[in-house]
């Protein structure tokens, strides 16, 4: 399984938004970079992913799951663009902030702390790990 972080500003599509999709989750469009992209053909079914606020909030706040892997975005009239649909898990008990991350040394080499504009970007094991811990789920 891999791990991945997908950033959505909160005003546009909130986690409470892509929560109360439910089970059934929903698209992940409009990801108009090229790194980002390469990203999204990477994934597979199964696969976790943070969900991230930026701008607003800047904090990682649930855990999704691929439930189907990269696909041309409906969105795209070009037919360059992929999309994955993902399905919420659950909530993190406490938040894990941008700022908290930062300040935890083993999580400095990050993709979120070196590259913060990245839409969606990978996250390795131990990342996953330590993140999911400071978010209150003792993984």
């Amino acid at each position: 399984m891999a791990y991945w972080l997908f950033k959505s500003e909160p005003g546009s599509w909130s986690w409470d938004q892509h929560n109360a999709k439910g089970k059934s989750g929903d698209e992940w469009t409009g990801i108009r970079n090229y790194q980002a992209r390469n990203n999204l053909r990477a994934m597979k079914k199964g696969d976790r992913g943070f969900f991230y606020h930026s701008g607003e909030g800047k904090e990682i706040v649930g855990i999704v799951e691929v439930a189907r892997p990269a696909h041309p975005d409906p969105t795209d009239k070009t037919g360059e663009w992929v999309s994955v649909e993902i399905r919420p898990l659950h909530a993190l008990p406490k938040p894990v902030s941008i700022a908290a991350i930062k300040a935890e040394p083993r999580l400095k080499d990050m993709v979120l702390v070196r590259n913060s504009r990245l839409s969606v970007q990978p996250v390795s094991a131990e990342e996953w790990r330590l993140v999911s811990k400071m978010g209150g789920l003792g993984q």
